[in-house]
């Protein structure tokens, strides 16, 4: 199954849940988006939807409006969080998908870091 309500062992489940805490950055019916707790970047948080949705390879056309939503609200949580704007500033965002390509946690997660460089990692 690539998409349910909540895997009881998935840590971002946990953290959508309350049951683990977060510095929460943003939350609505179907989004959350929290600090990362070991930050590349001045600004470094994560938006993950509240579904249990394993990876970008696990998406399908159920999840357009969804993901369209996640990148809309991207680029105003960069700048409420201290991102300066666009064209001098900027941010990153970053999706890592399965083990080759550095996903560590399978809940999908967007990064968005930004903030003056240089950074640890990026």
């Amino acid at each position: 199954m690539s998409s349910h309500a909540h895997d009881p062992n998935c840590i971002f489940c946990k953290i959508v849940a309350g049951q683990i805490p977060s510095k929460k950055v943003y939350e609505d019916d179907e989004l959350f988006a929290f600090h990362d707790i070991h930050p590349w970047a001045p600004v470094h948080f994560l938006i993950v939807p509240k579904a249990h949705i394993v990876s970008m390879a696990h998406v399908g056309p159920e999840h357009e409006a969804l993901l369209g939503r996640l990148m809309a609200l991207a680029p105003r949580l960069a700048l409420e969080q201290g991102c300066s704007p666009y064209p001098d500033g900027g941010y990153r965002i970053v999706v890592n998908t399965g083990a080759e390509g550095g996903q560590e946690v399978h809940h999908l997660h967007v990064h968005v870091m930004g903030g003056p460089r240089p950074w640890v990692k990026g």
